[in-house]
This record gives structure tokens, C-alpha cells and sequence, in this order.
């Protein structure tokens, strides 16, 4: 069986949807499966961290150019015609890329099934308009599969009542290493693991939490890995506030060596008023370390159950502080959580685990097929309009009159 998969990565942020592909496609080649990858980049020159990372794996990568290729038609053109050269049995959208669900009409009629991925996180705006357009939209442009990665996600789907495609969720699967993190000796050990950005990771915010329980609970230290858009703010917050405080930047680190930078830390944070998931959390967890998480976070708390799984604060101020005393102060409480989350982990979320449910997935999609056909690139595209929620990421080619009414506005707004 082929499967095709379509992402998109810019330069320095990667996100846990590409952390996870480059994971997850080694496990499904030992299963049998031959995975491809068609990837957008922002960057025609560099070779960007995932494409890197799934290359050193010998996973066939192909790059276009998103940046010089901006219009939705040429981005679908670009797809048709790649898959038209090697049909994949099933095609997978990893990110939120409407030209690669657009291109699912096509790959449908050929008899090609086509899977819609819900991550939330930072796309979870995105995804009503995804939902609208693909799930409950026409049925042409309807995908065969839509998974969600978390309880909460799929809820917001299954509520709506879908039909005619299937819903599942299999959540990102995680390594589960051989070795387990240490228990403190001395000091406890805070670290994040993630995108430096506002939106999202509230990364300002989390930053002054570290810093301030590096200062107010003796023997804390705190290490932060990612890079990102905002990374200046973080650096300005240490040099003011974290000066002669054990708390560092160590910047980006390779999907490959996180489990190991993880192995030498004690709890890992975020403090994100919602994920899809919270991968880094996950990967924590499998490295027996415990994790801290806002209370009541969606996509989140389904798997960091307080003082079962982890520890939950209720801000990212005095109780995030009282929480890092209180573990920092118990030792028998960390051992406890650590083991816990691990064999939480090991159960529900391991890399093993997860790959069979996608295989499953796609057994059954690709049974219930009807008979390969050819596959047609139709000579011009006639898409439907723009969903709002999608439009920063649908830029479509003007035709004659369009161009004609811009100039128009342009020429009005001149005289004015």
C-alpha cells in the first residue's frame, strides 16, 4: 500500500504536526506501508528542518516553492500532477492546506480515498472553515476520512453529525524510550518544548512563570527548547528578568533528540489556554517526566489528569508557583506522577499503538474503494468560493473581470 502525505513547513517553525510526521512515516514503512511526502515550504533554497528530518529517514520528500506559488489553482495543479506520476492507494492532508482538499475531488473519482486531519493548536481557527467546506460541504469536495487527534476535537465534529465520511480519532503517537528520567536530586528541573509564539503558547507569559519560580522555589531551574517568530521576546524577558537566574534559551533541537534532552529534566510545561493535543506534554510523559498544564486546558487535561498524571495550575502566576514548590518539595509526589504518566503513555499514546489505528484506518478505506481509475487534471479548476476562516491560506487567481473591478477601486481610491 502507498500513502501520500501533504504538509507544509516554514522556515524555523516546524509545529507538532510536522514533529509527528517525521516520527510516525518510519513506523508506518516497518508495517508494511510506503509513505511519500508533497511539502510546501517557504523556502526554495534552504532545506527546512522536517523535510531534512524525513530525508535522513529515506522518506520521499518533494518541496514546492508556497512562496513563489501562492495562488490556491497552482498549488492544486502542482498536487494533481505529482500524484497523476506515482497514484497513491490513499492521500493524507496533514496540515490545513485547502488546495490539497480542493485536489481531493479528483483523487476521489480516480478512486483514490482521500484523510483530512483535525491538530487544532495554532490552526484551530482555521478549522471551521476546513469543517464547512470538506465535512458538511458539497459532497464533491467532501473527504473519505476526517481524524481528530484528541476526545475534544472529534466531539466538535460528531456533534454536527457528519455523514458519509468516517470520523475517527488516533491521537500523535510518541516514542516511549527505553530509559526513564531520573528523580531530582538537589534541584528540580522545569523545561517547555515548543514554538516560541505569542498566539498560542502564551510564550511572554510562560516565560515570566519560569522565571519567577526559578527565583521563588529554591533549587528550580528551567530550560527552554524551540524557536519561533517570537523569539526576541524571550530573550528580552531573560536578559531583564532572568539575569543570574537558572533559566536558559537552548533554542531548536532536531524531533530526533528531544526525547534525550527530556531524559535529563524532571516536569515539562505548557501553559497553552488550549492545544490539539499537547505533544510535548505526551513526550514527557513517555520519558517519565511530569507534566504541568493549565487547568481545564482542552486537549490537554483529557490525558494530564491532576495528581494522577501530572499536576494541573490554575494561572500561570502564584498557583503555577505553588505547584512547582509542591513538587519540588515531594519527592515521593514526583515519583509517583512520573511513573504514572509514563505507563498513561505507554497504554493509550506510544508510537505502536497510534500506527496501528492509521493502519486500520487505511485498510478499510482503501477495501471499501471501488476500482482504480485514471486520474484526471482537469484543464481549468472551478472551485466553490472562499470560506472566510480559510481565506488567509486560499489566495485564488483573479479572472478578467475581477481585475477589472480592482483597478477600478484602485483608480476611485486614487481620485479620492
Amino acid at each position: 500500500m502507498k500513502v501520500t502525505f501533504c504538509t507544509r513547513e516554514s522556515a524555523n517553525v516546524s509545529g507538532g504536526q510536522n514533529t509527528w510526521l517525521c516520527r510516525f512515516l518510519p513506523d508506518l514503512r516497518r508495517r508494511g506501508i510506503e509513505p511519500r511526502v508533497l511539502c510546501f515550504t517557504s523556502s526554495r533554497e534552504e532545506e527546512l528542518p522536517t523535510v531534512r528530518s524525513l530525508r535522513q529517514t529515506r522518506i520521499n520528500c518533494t518541496t514546492f516553492s508556497a512562496e513563489e506559488n501562492k495562488y490556491t489553482e497552482q498549488r492544486i495543479r502542482w498536487l494533481l500532477e505529482r500524484l497523476a506520476e506515482d497514484p497513491p492507494d490513499v492521500f493524507v492532508s496533514n496540515m490545513v492546506i485547502p488546495a490539497a482538499y480542493y485536489a481531493g475531488r479528483w483523487l476521489r473519482e480516480a478512486g483514490i480515498p482521500t484523510v483530512g486531519i483535525c491538530h487544532g493548536g495554532g490552526m484551530y481557527d482555521l478549522y471551521p472553515g476546513l469543517l464547512d467546506q470538506f465535512v458538511f460541504g458539497t459532497v464533491v469536495y467532501k473527504v473519505s476520512a476526517y481524524v481528530c487527534v484528541s476526545k475534544y476535537l472529534e466531539q466538535d465534529v460528531l456533534e454536527r453529525h457528519p455523514k458519509e465520511i468516517l470520523v475517527r480519532r488516533i491521537p500523535c503517537g510518541v516514542p516511549i524510550p527505553k530509559d526513564v528520567a531520573q528523580k531530582p536530586n538537589g534541584r528540580l528541573r522545569l523545561a517547555y518544548v515548543g514554538q516560541l509564539v505569542e498566539e498560542r503558547k502564551r510564550i511572554s507569559e510562560l516565560t515570566h512563570a519560569l522565571c519567577r519560580a526559578a527565583r521563588e522555589v529554591p533549587g528550580t531551574e528551567a530550560l527552554i527548547y524551540g524557536d519561533g517568530p517570537d523569539r526576541r521576546v524571550v530573550e528580552q524577558i531573560l536578559r531583564k528578568e532572568g539575569d543570574g537566574l537558572p533559566v536558559h534559551l537552548v533554542g531548536f533541537v532536531q524531533n530526533s533528540e528531544i526525547p534525550k534532552h527530556l531524559l535529563r529534566c524532571h516536569a515539562v510545561v505548557l501553559l497553552s489556554d488550549h492545544e490539539g493535543l499537547g505533544l510535548a506534554l505526551l513526550e514527557g510523559m513517555a520519558c517519565g517526566v511530569v507534566p504541568i498544564a493549565l487547568r481545564g486546558a482542552p486537549g490537554v487535561t483529557e490525558f494530564v489528569r491532576d495528581d494522577v498524571t501530572g499536576l494541573l495550575a490554575s494561572d500561570r502566576g502564584d498557583d503555577f508557583v505553588a505547584t512547582v514548590r509542591r513538587l519540588r518539595e515531594d519527592p515521593a509526589l514526583w515519583e509517583r506522577l512520573a511513573r504514572s504518566a509514563r505507563a498513561h503513555v505507554e497504554t493509550e499514546y506510544s508510537d505502536e499503538t497510534c500506527a496501528a489505528r492509521w493502519q486500520e484506518l487505511f485498510e478499510e478505506l482503501v477495501n471499501s474503494s471501488g476500482p482504480p481509475k485514471p486520474l484526471r487534471i482537469p484543464r481549468r479548476l472551478h472551485l466553490p468560493p472562499i470560506h472566510p476562516a480559510l481565506a488567509v491560506m486560499d489566495e485564488r487567481i483573479l479572472r478578467p473581470h475581477q481585475r477589472l473591478i480592482r483597478r477600478a477601486l484602485r483608480f476611485v481610491s486614487r481620485v479620492n
